[in-house]
């Protein structure tokens, strides 16, 4: 772990022709914010990437450096991106077809060798933004797919772990091989590509289909009938809490797994807003616990996770599905402080004044910074922000994020100091900016860079990704009084500050 953290305020002489003394500032430098700022990227039926199906990859890069180029001129620090819709696959596999939201046939690969997961990657991380991996575990065929089911797919390799039911295909959670084969994809993906966290949704069992006004069974009788051969009767579960069983041993199993490929990778999932109905007692809705049998405040209580997004897609003053009440239920059950970070359904705004306002988000927004001491959030979905809604963008860029944040840090994962290796770092004085280089001489790069300015009466704070070499304040050369330079690593912990600052006139 980072040592207590220390500021070491360096000051700088700044060598202009005929530049006046400059006198070192006697403030510390601001705290930095620390909210985790996020907005999924739905793949799914297009929803958000790529608009359609079939484009060129150039053009599909395209919308892709266009999304994440919304999110940091927003000054937000992570996209959550579907890279499994259903099964299938947004990028290079040998255990999944590739999906047809590429290319509109399900298991053709894209053109030029384009791997859509390892280019946002990277451009995500060209941006100071952190990526997270958003699959869905047990869906395997959406309705919404138009190709024919490929020949590699789950459903022809295993016919016997998938199951139809309504106009969707599902992995049987009460399957072994089921859980398997997702834990395999899963890793796969995290022992290549450099992501930074896996994320699931509210899809564990499926939303019960009806028909008829009646519920339709999830057709699980053959898994269940092996437990119950395999189980002494005096410890068998009943049926509901054997689902419910299935799902919190594969999460556990995931969250163990991913951390032992790689530590510094994080498991977050984003459940259904409302745990039960009358918990809190207020609180009226669809039941996720007793009809998806998903068991989350099971996954607080036991810190399977390390952060916890339920999607609070409810307005404030909506009492039966309050916001702040359900947040505070929420933050109750969260003994062992994982970080609490609720989908907001930013797409309720539609355009030209239509639906939800602005300020809706705006204010639930402000109710987390109240509620939650570690905050955040994730918009579903980006698509919403990106066209600027009735304002939404300019909302969040004038008055919610006026100023740079770096996400809550995760201090209950155990990896090795990583933002201490050897840096050196000088302030070069032209004539219209300062630029601060950045330079790691030994160990790894930080994952970012927090850059602070002393600019007259005030400071200036930047955050720079770990990868840049410069840090840039335009138009600021003769009232520098000091810079504060620290790295911060890949679980945003913050390193010491480095210097003192060689200084350099050009």
């Amino acid at each position: 772990m980072t040592k207590a953290a220390s500021w070491l305020l360096v000051e700088l002489l700044l060598a202009a022709f005929l530049q006046p003394p400059v006198h070192a500032a006697e403030a510390q430098p601001p705290e930095v914010n620390r909210e985790f700022r996020a907005a999924w990227i739905a793949t799914v039926a297009n929803i958000d990437w790529p608009s359609r199906a079939g484009l060129a990859p150039e053009v599909q890069r395209q919308e892709m450096i266009t999304l994440l180029d919304v999110a940091r001129d927003l000054r937000m620090n992570a996209v959550v991106f579907q890279v499994r819709p259903g099964c299938d696959a947004m990028y290079r596999s040998e255990l999944e077809p590739w999906s047809e939201y590429l290319t509109g046939t399900a298991g053709q690969a894209p053109d030029d060798d384009f791997d859509p997961l390892e280019f946002a990657v990277e451009a995500a991380h060209e941006r100071g933004l952190e990526l997270h991996a958003w699959f869905n575990p047990y869906r395997a065929w959406h309705a919404s797919a138009k190709s024919e089911v490929p020949p590699g797919h789950i459903s022809k390799t295993q016919p016997e772990i998938v199951k139809r039911y309504g106009k969707y295909l599902w992995l049987d959670p009460g399957e072994p091989a089921a859980a398997e084969h997702s834990v395999q994809v899963i890793l796969d993906v995290v022992r290549r590509y450099d992501i930074d966290a896996v994320h699931f949704d509210d899809y564990f069992y499926p939303y019960p289909v009806v028909e008829n006004k009646k519920e339709v069974p999830f057709p699980d009788d053959e898994s269940w009938a092996k437990y119950l051969a395999q189980s002494p009767r005096a410890e068998r579960l009943s049926r509901d809490d054997w689902r419910r069983d299935n799902v919190n041993r594969f999460l556990e199993r995931v969250a163990s797994e991913v951390k032992e490929a790689k530590p510094w990778v994080r498991f977050g999932i984003s459940p259904f807003g409302i745990y039960r109905p009358g918990q809190p007692p207020s609180i009226a809705g669809f039941d996720a616990y007793d009809k998806l049998y998903a068991d989350a405040k099971k996954w607080l209580a036991d810190g399977t996770v390390d952060y916890f997004s339920p999607q609070l897609y409810w307005p404030i003053e909506q009492k039966a599905q309050s916001f702040p009440v359900l947040l505070e239920w929420w933050d109750q059950q969260n003994t062992h402080q994982r970080h609490l970070w609720p989908g907001l359904f930013t797409s309720k705004i539609l355009a030209d004044g239509k639906g939800w306002k602005p300020a809706e988000i705006g204010q639930q927004i402000d109710v987390v910074r109240t509620a939650v001491p570690a905050p955040g959030h994730i918009h579903f979905s980006i698509k919403a922000i990106q066209q600027n809604r009735s304002g939404i963008q300019d909302l969040l860029r004038e008055e919610v994020y006026t100023e740079p944040a770096i996400p809550p840090a995760t201090d209950w994962c155990e990896l090795p100091d990583s933002a201490t290796g050897e840096h050196s770092v000088r302030a070069v004085v032209d004539d219209s900016t300062t630029r601060v280089e950045l330079r790691t001489e030994s160990g790894s790069a930080p994952w970012l860079w927090l850059v602070q300015c002393h600019i007259g009466d005030g400071w200036t704070t930047q955050v720079v990704p770990g990868a840049k070499s410069d840090c840039v304040f335009q138009g600021v050369v003769n009232n520098v009084d000091e810079v504060v330079v620290r790295p911060i690593d890949r679980l945003n912990r913050m390193g010491d500050a480095t210097g003192p600052l060689s200084i350099e006139s050009k």
